[in-house]
């Protein structure tokens, strides 16, 4: 039970209402306590808070393309491990192709965002299709195995030592953002029971980062039926429906998608910009300082930052002021287009994120100056 200190003030020239009429002239950043749930503060000030002429020091804001990294085996276990911490692994994952053994995730729940390709889901449950935008979620210690024709690009986010919930929605009630009847579900179909046999098949299991091979005389997905709650699920972003509001711009906690141990999954998704004219139709400047901020975009036109194109990442670690890029904040009251066109994947993460030199390999230096204005 948690009895923050808070005491409600107003103090010179401010608006009442968070995002909204702001005084005329001022850039507003929001200070807030876990991440966008806790107390917070609105400031308002006579210049952008990402107004920095120098940014020295490993917290500064960082981008990745993981467009350029090269194809790898048929494993998720040879994945480019991007960044991680004691929560959470994240994975770029390229593979071509069929899977000629399963794998089993010891450690936690995998959840797979297909960047890129479509194909079909072989695990214990079943056989499940699959296409570009689409979540999967594994529980710990299902058997699984892809199979395609394109490459796959995929995003894997490990839930270490934890497991994939949905987001408490409130006054909201169950249906929204997604009706849980969306999740679809492995089937055991003709095509799941046509690759049973009695070939061997390997599993290579993943435990504690160590790999261990069981080799089997026969495929072991030979399951003739199941029952019970625990089961993998999929959801695409298309069939997420978002939380808007015409007057008021909505924190991205709104846009959760599901939770875990020390982090959570947000779905940016196209959606009508605020019409209110009072109401900022960008994102707001602020200090997330519980969080660290990793953003994945897969599709679109992102309209909050420039230069991002499909397949980059942002880092924003907790600790400093960021928003809007200029341009951006050029249509802060009245945008140029009827809504965002974006669709992005973004990770917050309670405990700071550890980059490998493999995404280091990857990235763009120069994007903590891309704040800057053009000279």
């Amino acid at each position: 039970m948690k009895n923050w200190i808070t005491h409600s003030k107003v103090e010179g020239d401010a608006s009442r209402q968070a995002h909204c009429d702001l005084p005329e002239g001022t850039y507003e950043r929001e200070l807030g306590k876990e991440g966008f749930f806790g107390p917070a503060s609105h400031m308002h000030h006579a210049h952008p808070p990402t107004g920095w002429v120098d940014f020295d020091g490993p917290l500064r804001p960082r981008a990745f393309d993981t467009a350029k990294l090269e194809p790898r085996s048929g494993s998720p276990w040879d994945a480019t491990e991007l960044m991680h911490n004691a929560h959470v692994r994240i994975r770029s994952w390229k593979a071509q192709g069929r899977m000629d053994h399963l794998v089993r995730n010891s450690d936690g729940d995998e959840l797979l965002f297909i960047h890129a390709g479509a194909g079909e889901l072989y695990c214990d449950y079943g056989r499940m299709e699959f296409r570009d935008g689409d979540y999967i979620m594994l529980p710990r210690g299902t058997m699984w195995r892809l199979e395609s024709e394109d490459t796959i690009d995929a995003l894997l986010i490990e839930a270490t030592n934890s497991s994939y919930m949905l987001p408490d929605k409130g006054l909201l009630g169950p249906h929204a953002i997604f009706d849980p009847a969306m999740l679809d579900t492995p089937a055991i179909d003709d095509r799941f029971k046509a690759q049973q046999g009695e070939q061997a098949w390997d599993v290579v299991v993943k435990r504690r980062d160590r790999r261990s091979t069981i080799r089997y005389p026969f495929n072991p997905l030979d399951a003739v039926g199941w029952h019970g709650d625990l089961m993998p699920v999929k959801i695409n972003w298309r069939d997420i429906r978002p939380l808007m509001s015409h007057r008021y711009h909505l924190p991205p906690s709104a846009h959760t998608t599901f939770i875990a141990n020390r982090f959570v999954v947000c779905t940016f998704v196209p959606r009508p910009f605020e019409t209110d004219p009072g109401a900022l139709k960008v994102p707001f400047f602020h200090n997330n300082d519980d969080y660290d901020e990793l953003i994945f975009y897969h599709a679109g036109n992102f309209f909050s930052r420039d230069n991002i194109h499909p397949g980059m990442m942002t880092l924003h670690p907790c600790g400093f002021t960021h928003g809007p890029h200029p341009k951006a904040l050029k249509n802060a009251f009245e945008p140029k287009a009827e809504g965002t066109e974006e669709v992005a994947v973004m990770i917050d993460t309670r405990d700071a994120l550890d980059v490998t030199d493999e995404a280091g390999g990857v990235e763009w230096k120069e994007y903590v100056d891309s704040w800057k204005k053009p000279e």
